[in-house]
């Protein structure tokens, strides 16, 4: 059933839902309608720690989980039953908060938190299918295809609901408030729906005829993870790959996350901000195709590789940017390597890793992926705070204060610049042939 046109839209299409969940709820409403709504009162400096704390039991449950779930799903051909348990629970916690009431973080913060479970459980999943549906010959611009769709689909969404919020009479809504909670039901109803069509249109191959009761499965998908981690020492090129990824995939998550900082400390506003990640967005929807054709054309280390580039010029740029006109650039930027680097590096793992095991293979992938970002924020912390005491001038004037803070704020960005390099010097070591010569040998063990 490889590259079968039905499957690979199918496939593809499961992009286009989920990530209206990760537009309109991640990146944009929740976090500004929990400050202002669910944790109404509550000081700015707590509402943020619930909120951070929140994110950071949701991904670290999933990526310790993703592992073993993979396993599990490989042992019974149950990707697909996982995709959908996961992808209706998110479905369902996005819509339940509609019903949360103002004041109420608690339950605001609990339902948000299972629902990037269900959002971040079910792309272990999503990613685990791509093998079924592409051949190495077509899986590059396949997944291209898929993060394509997700910036398409979850872009356009996210326009509506954000011109639901801007003229809520319109829409026949009361106000903005009322706008938002309908958002989330929007998101519900579009995730839901469009999950449906991966569901019919994509095969899982069989990967063990025999009945097995649920309790077989989970002994074997147990029994195989141990198995795993002793067989990593036959398979140096996937750990040195994990470990290239973990390095440059750390820069493109924090680049992502302190953008919006960076622009709020330069005095933009909150529509500045909307309007940069919708430029991210549109672009990287051509742009994401763009980057899986250059993958099959060019070959996919040198369009790693300049995509890695990019990410290294942004950064130095990001140094220097002083107007809202230079952030919208960068957005452009962004949004033309986001999607690409993000793709081509799903795709090229899938030629590393045993085929018949791809669920928990890329449970560990996922894992990474959920552990990144954490070294450039501390990395960003600590130079800054080094920059500061160094460059500061003892009684500093209140203009002096603001000039140096600054420029060790342009020098803890550029610190970012160690992850991209180090990534890049790892993935230049990985030696794909010898990869895939692992992945043979181990797919019939």
């Amino acid at each position: 059933m490889r590259n079968n046109r039905k499957a690979i839209w199918g496939w593809a299409m499961y992009d286009w839902a989920n990530s209206a969940f990760a537009t309109t709820v991640m990146a944009g409403f929740f976090p500004i309608f929990f400050k202002q709504y669910w944790s109404y009162g509550t000081d700015v400096n707590m509402s943020t720690a619930q909120l951070g704390f929140g994110n950071s039991i949701a991904s670290l449950f999933v990526a310790l989980m993703s592992p073993l779930l993979g396993a599990i799903a490989d042992k019974g051909s149950a990707r697909k039953k996982f995709l959908i348990f996961f992808a209706y629970l998110g479905v369902l916690m996005t819509a339940s908060l509609f019903l949360v009431q103002r004041g109420q973080w608690v339950w605001a913060i609990f339902i948000y938190v299972m629902g990037i479970i269900g959002f971040m459980g079910a792309n272990v999943f999503y990613d685990s299918l791509l093998p079924a549906v592409a051949d190495e010959n077509n899986i590059d611009y396949v997944s291209s295809l898929g993060f394509s769709m997700g910036y398409l689909g979850g872009g356009l969404l996210f326009l509506g609901n954000v011109l639901m919020t801007l003229m809520p009479e319109k829409f026949g809504l009361p106000d903005a408030g009322t706008a938002v909670r309908f958002a989330f039901i929007s998101v519900a109803i579009w995730w839901g729906a469009f999950t449906v069509l991966t569901i019919l249109w994509v095969p899982e191959e069989k990967t063990d005829k025999r009945s097995q009761g649920a309790k077989d499965i989970v002994a074997q998908g147990l029994a195989q993870l141990i198995g795993t981690f002793r067989e990593f020492r036959h398979l140096k090129t996937v750990f040195l790959f994990l470990l290239a990824y973990w390095f440059y995939i750390d820069g493109v998550d924090t680049i992502i996350r302190m953008a919006v900082d960076y622009g709020l400390s330069l005095g933009f506003e909150a529509n500045d901000l909307i309007v940069a990640l919708l430029i991210v967005q549109f672009v990287g929807f051509p742009a994401a195709l763009v980057f899986g054709k250059l993958g099959q054309k060019w070959g996919v280390r040198q369009a790693i590789f300049l995509a890695i580039g990019i990410y290294m010029g942004i950064t130095l740029w990001g140094t220097m940017m002083t107007n809202k006109q230079e952030f919208y650039i960068l957005a452009v930027v962004i949004g033309l390597v986001q999607g690409g680097i993000q793709a081509l590096s799903r795709s090229f793992y899938s030629r590393l890793i045993p085929k018949n095991r791809s669920a928990q293979y890329y449970g560990f992938y996922n894992m990474l992926g959920k552990f990144a970002a954490i070294m450039g924020p501390a990395l960003m912390g600590i130079v800054g705070l080094i920059a500061r005491r160094l460059l500061m001038p003892p009684s500093p004037t209140p203009e002096q204060m603001v000039y140096f803070g600054q420029l060790a704020s342009r020098w803890s960005i550029a610190s970012i610049l160690v992850l991209f390099l180090v990534g890049a010097i790892l993935f230049y070591l990985v030696d794909e042939e010898k990869g895939k010569a692992e992945a043979q040998y181990l797919s019939k063990v």
